[in-house]
């Protein structure tokens, strides 16, 4: 099949990848633009798991306050240069992350933060609720997993869908970005305030 040169370009303007990337992901996926993207995507997870564990000490603290000034979010972001923390695409990601926060109020930023006991807590109410509902005892196990990893997705930040995009969780938007920039990006911290609470 023959890959048009607007093809690779409207493709290019979609993923952000080089058009080399682009033209050999419309061939893979015979043209299919959804699925070229999803070849980039998965293309991109495999760059940006190289960039892991590289020092990132720059980067911006970024204060979002929402229309009607009762909500508010302070956020830390770093990457490996000052370069990349001045860029459009990363500023415009620190922003979609901040208002995130604010609408969808994590707990923390990932599973390891969040209080043990928390956990446990839930591990015990999940539990309980699988007794009470009469689920046989050979299953309960599973079914307290998978209650807990709902509970994950619905508290910690990497997990969570995105606002903008509910399909897409933060950590993938996170991995797209350090694919498109070439630098480790970490969330580092956030504060969310709330009037009165």
């Amino acid at each position: 099949m023959a890959i048009s040169a607007n093809d690779v370009k409207v493709l290019r303007e979609k993923t952000g990848a080089g058009m080399m990337d682009c033209k050999k992901a419309l061939e893979e996926s015979g043209g299919d633009a959804e699925r070229a993207i999803t070849y980039l995507r998965e293309k991109g997870i495999a760059k940006a798991a190289s960039k892991v564990g590289r020092a990132a000490k720059e980067g911006i603290i970024y204060a979002y306050i929402h229309p009607g000034d009762k909500l508010g979010v302070m956020l830390e972001i770093n990457c490996e240069t000052d370069f990349v923390a001045r860029t459009d695409e990363f500023r415009n990601f620190v922003k979609d992350v901040a208002m995130h926060i604010a609408a969808s109020n994590p707990v923390a930023i990932s599973r390891e933060e969040i209080d043990p006991a928390l956990v446990e807590s839930e591990r015990q109410i999940y539990r309980t609720q699988a007794i009470n509902e009469g689920k046989p005892e050979k299953i309960l196990d599973k079914i307290v997993d998978g209650k807990l990893d709902k509970f994950y997705a619905e508290s910690c930040l990497l997990e969570q869908g995105f606002v903008k995009d509910p399909d897409q969780t933060i950590t993938q938007l996170l991995t797209g970005l350090v694919a498109k920039l070439g630098e480790n990006i970490l969330i580092k911290r956030f504060v969310r305030f709330r009037l009165g609470e």
